[in-house]
């Protein structure tokens, strides 16, 4: 009874019901095996003319052809130099031509002249400190202090040793003079210099001022030469006009005499005539 198939559901055949559920089974198995995927994972399909490219290799044989070509003219041309003199002229005479030279160069003068000047500043500067002013603060500081002191100045020193210490305190007062007196040389002629470029700075700008008035004085020249050819030319064209106006005037007048003359000349028909012509138009 135990080895009996054993139904979930209750039923009158046990026989039948395993049958049932047998195929009901195996057609859910089929069903699961035989399912298509709802997302396609299959590889991509594979195109001849995406890994062969024919065009490529055509133009790659080209490209080959082309530097094998270029390759052997040129190795023909270097045959040709290395069994003869040659053909080639490395000689340039092509004169570098340039609109903006001058003016490069007038840039590069100013540039020039302006460091040349702020050296000039530089060098010639006074130091804002000076050496001799602090020894001379020095030594008023060594008085205070030998005033305010318990003991002489350099008692340390010994009697035999202090004529050598006034010779060398002398020596260092006359290398002071004369250092002050250089210093004084060397602000005069400094000054002297600042004058002498201030004078040939002045004496520039009155040149260019000169140079400037001269070449205005030259435009108003010029254009009062135009103006004076314009009022020529206008007064010519003005005579010309009225010259003109009297010659047509004139021809006018000829004009007008020669034809009261013919007027005058025309023969006059007698007045019968008329009569009679008009009474022979009346009896036709």
């Amino acid at each position: 009874m135990h080895r009996s198939y054993q139904s979930i559901l209750p039923t009158h055949n046990k026989l039948l019901q395993k049958r049932w559920d047998t195929t009901y089974y195996n057609e859910h198995r089929r069903k699961v095996r035989d399912a298509a995927p709802m997302v396609d994972t299959k590889a991509p399909p594979t195109y001849m003319h995406l890994h062969l490219k024919l065009k490529k290799l055509q133009l790659e044989e080209e490209r080959l052809a082309t530097i094998e070509r270029d390759n052997r003219i040129l190795l023909e041309k270097m045959s040709y130099i290395m069994r003869t003199r040659g053909r080639v002229d490395n000689r340039n005479n092509y004169e570098y031509k340039s609109l903006n030279r001058e003016k490069r160069q007038r840039e590069l003068l100013r540039v020039t002249k302006e460091n040349q000047a702020i050296l000039y500043r530089i060098n010639m500067r006074k130091p804002e400190y000076s050496h001799i002013r602090w020894q001379e603060q020095w030594e008023e500081n060594q008085k205070f202090m030998d005033n305010i002191s318990h003991y002489p100045p350099e008692w340390w020193i010994k009697e035999e040793k202090t004529p050598r210490r006034k010779e060398m305190r002398a020596s260092q007062e006359k290398s002071m003079r004369e250092e002050e007196k250089e210093e004084d040389q060397k602000a005069a002629e400094e000054q002297s210099k600042e004058e002498e470029e201030k004078k040939r700075q002045q004496e520039d700008a009155a040149k260019e001022a000169r140079k400037k008035e001269e070449e205005e004085k030259k435009k108003k020249d010029e254009e009062e030469r135009k103006r004076k050819e314009e009022e020529e030319r206008t007064r010519k064209e003005e005579e010309e006009k009225r010259k003109e106006e009297e010659r047509a005037k004139a021809e006018e007048e000829e004009r007008k005499r020669k034809e009261a003359e013919a007027q005058e000349q025309k023969p006059e028909v007698p007045v019968e005539e008329e009569k009679t012509d008009d009474k022979n138009e009346s009896h036709a």
